[in-house]
């Protein structure tokens, strides 16, 4: 299960209404960093069901995720924080044993 915040909801529509296109996000993990994995996150302009992927359907747009990364995303929650100057897409994941120090990879 893969849950996206009111706040992140809101921003991945405003993002999909200033390209002009697309149906939702593939998010998932690739190997990098100092600990090991980080995520990954790209808009999709259509969808087509796919082996081996799952689709989470949310207000508006859908969350794909392939079964390799819903291993290590499983119960993760998406949300879109502000801190500073700073804003983004925070990923929690109940999964993450720690971060690096630079916060840009993870480990499961």
């Amino acid at each position: 299960m893969i849950t996206v915040t009111d706040t992140a909801a809101n921003r991945i529509k405003q993002n999909l209404e200033k390209r002009g296109k697309g149906v939702g996000i593939r998010i998932g993990v690739r190997t990098t960093g100092c600990s090991g994995l980080a995520y990954t996150m790209e808009y999709v302009d259509k969808y087509e069901a796919e082996t081996g992927v799952t689709n989470f359907a949310h207000n508006g747009f859908v969350v794909l995720v392939d079964a390799k990364s819903l291993v290590y995303l499983d119960g993760l929650t998406m949300d879109w924080v502000r801190n500073g100057l700073n804003e983004g897409f925070d990923f929690i994941n109940p999964n993450e044993r720690d971060r690096c120090g630079c916060g840009e990879s993870f480990r499961v």
